[in-house]
């Protein structure tokens, strides 16, 4: 016969049986999902967008119309004794320049032509560096020291000893330079040139010459 005592003993154990396969399962399928990749939506970043964009900087000045780097120092404004005055022949006129120039001619000539007067501190890189630089402008070949001293024509004023310089291109369309070179007593370089076609140059030149000869001190 069955012992009826085993029965509520047998029947506990059954149901903790199940529980703890019920607890197993329910763990097992929570490792399951631990283990799972998660995906993501990323937004993707705009092309060509820069990071750290840098800002914009103002155009650095160019050089002055004489061919000068861009980093010389601005020119002085003489005055007094420093100040070179000319006397201007009939029918010409100046006004006062901007940048590196002093002041600027104008000549009752038609054509194309130019004349300025620019004043640098110092020896302002040397007469043969700017004579070269002249004759670059109207495309002929450097100087060397010989051929300086044979192109250079002096001239006395009351101002000190002047160069006078006289160049002129070689091709189909003719340019010619007259330049004079003067230091003063306070250390500054002055250069007054005259450029343009050749044939206005040619008439020009007389009176440009006058000026020249007619530079003094203030």
């Amino acid at each position: 016969m069955p012992n009826p005592t085993l029965t509520p003993s047998l029947s506990r154990t059954a149901e903790l049986c199940t529980l703890l396969t019920a607890v197993g399962l329910a763990l097992l399928a929570l490792g399951c999902q631990r283990d799972q990749v998660a995906h993501y939506r990323v937004p993707r970043e705009a092309p060509n967008a820069p990071s750290n964009p840098r800002p914009v900087m103002p155009p650095q000045p160019m050089g002055d119309r004489t061919g000068g780097p861009s980093d010389m120092p601005a020119p002085p404004t003489p005055s007094g004794k420093a100040a070179l005055k000319w006397s201007l022949p009939k029918g010409w006129t100046s006004a006062p320049g901007d940048g590196m120039r002093f002041a600027t001619f104008k000549a009752p000539i038609e054509g194309k032509l130019e004349a300025t007067v620019v004043v640098l501190p110092g020896p302002a890189g040397g007469e043969l560096a700017n004579v070269n630089r002249w004759r670059g402008q109207i495309s002929l070949p450097p100087l060397d020291e010989p051929g300086l001293a044979k192109a250079r024509a002096a001239m006395k004023t009351k101002a000190g000893p002047l160069n006078v310089y006289d160049f002129s291109s070689e091709g189909k369309t003719k340019s010619r330079m007259v330049a004079g070179y003067i230091s003063t007593p306070d250390g500054n370089t002055w250069f007054l040139k005259m450029t343009g076609d050749a044939g206005p140059v040619a008439k020009a030149k007389p009176d440009f010459m006058h000026i020249l000869e007619s530079l003094h001190l203030d």
